[in-house]
């Protein structure tokens, strides 16, 4: 059985350099959101891409992983800045994700740099999207923050 089950929808009109679609997800949280192709390529003049809701995923997924070792290392976080940047490039002819560059902030009271490095290791085999993204570059920048 399913952990979870998520649903989005994008409805498109036109061909791709002219056309124009919304993306909305089931749960109400997400959209509706325009997309272009000019957003995704060129400048998104406000509009969004499925490499921005990508780096969107790997980056909250990124963050709930790391909270989960941290906690199981006896740490809570009290606060972790997680950014995911994600790559479209040309592979052998044809627009392919190529990274997700993930960079971390965090401040964790207590935690030494040695088991913050472990923790960030640990969070990038664990989380799911980072999986998804297998056959991509996936590099992680961690710094723990003073506080």
């Amino acid at each position: 059985m399913a952990i979870a089950t998520r649903r989005a929808e994008t409805v498109w009109e036109g061909n791709l350099a002219r056309g124009a679609g919304t993306v909305t997800g089931d749960s109400g949280a997400i959209g509706p959101l325009p997309v272009t192709w000019a957003a995704r390529t060129e400048e998104p003049g406000g509009k969004t891409s499925p490499e921005e809701l990508a780096a969107a995923a790997h980056a909250s997924c990124f963050s709930m992983a790391l909270a989960l070792r941290l906690a199981e290392h006896g740490h809570d976080s009290e606060r972790l800045t997680v950014s995911s940047t994600v790559t479209l490039d040309e592979v052998d002819g044809a627009p392919t994700v190529v990274s997700s560059e993930i960079e971390v902030h965090a401040r964790v009271p207590g935690l030494d740099g040695g088991e913050f490095d472990a923790a960030v290791e640990e969070a990038a085999q664990l989380c799911p999207i980072s999986r998804l993204f297998a056959g991509a570059e996936v590099s992680v920048k961690a710094q723990l923050d003073e506080g």
